[in-house]
């Protein structure tokens, strides 16, 4: 997609979002919300850049040789999403472990591979298994777990109302089938 089509997108969207805001009932024309709509749509674009980008273009040519390593553990990529029920955020951390067959990802890269998937409109359970699918997918890894906190504003904002709440997702494939190599990755997280 070019910078023109892009341009013309957040524009559409914005005047969506200006629509939705006279809806409600409030006076777009109001100094604090004349430019609303559109720093909303660029907000919302930015937000679902996922869309628009490829896992193997962002990994590039990350990926090293390397024979050795029982399972490498990149941790705590902080997250930030919009739910695919209410698009409101949920934000949390990701934990990926995988056991290399040959090669390696870069380390950084992993975090962008979290960004291409958090920046689209999600449910955590289905993000989890993407990381975890593609990381197997791009380095050939033996195995690969994914443990996901997050904490979402659907349940905090509206709904039930729960404050202190959060939702953990696990996703595994490959020798992470086996349930002490399980219990083992796990219980090195505390």
């Amino acid at each position: 997609m070019d910078q023109s089509s892009d341009q013309q997108r957040i524009e559409a969207i914005a005047s969506h979002i200006k629509s939705i805001i006279d809806l409600l009932g409030e006076d777009t024309g109001r100094e604090g919300l004349q430019r609303t709509p559109e720093r909303a749509a660029k907000a919302l674009w930015y937000l679902t850049s996922g869309y628009r980008k490829d896992v193997d273009e962002v990994v590039g040519q990350a990926l090293f040789e390397h024979e050795g390593s029982q399972v490498v553990t990149v941790g705590d990529i902080e997250f930030y999403s919009l739910c695919e029920h209410h698009v409101l955020p949920f934000f949390g951390t990701i934990t990926i472990g995988y056991v290399p067959d040959g090669k390696i990802v870069g380390l950084s890269k992993i975090a962008r591979i979290v960004d291409v998937y958090a920046r689209r409109l999600q449910v955590q359970e289905r993000f989890t298994a993407q990381i975890a699918d593609e990381v197997r997918r791009l380095t050939g890894a033996k195995g690969v777990i994914a443990v996901c906190r997050g904490e979402h504003l659907c349940m905090k904002m509206r709904g039930v109302e729960k404050q202190h709440s959060s939702t953990t997702t696990i996703h595994y494939n490959g020798v992470f089938d086996d349930a002490m190599l399980r219990t083992e990755f796990l219980a090195s997280l505390k």
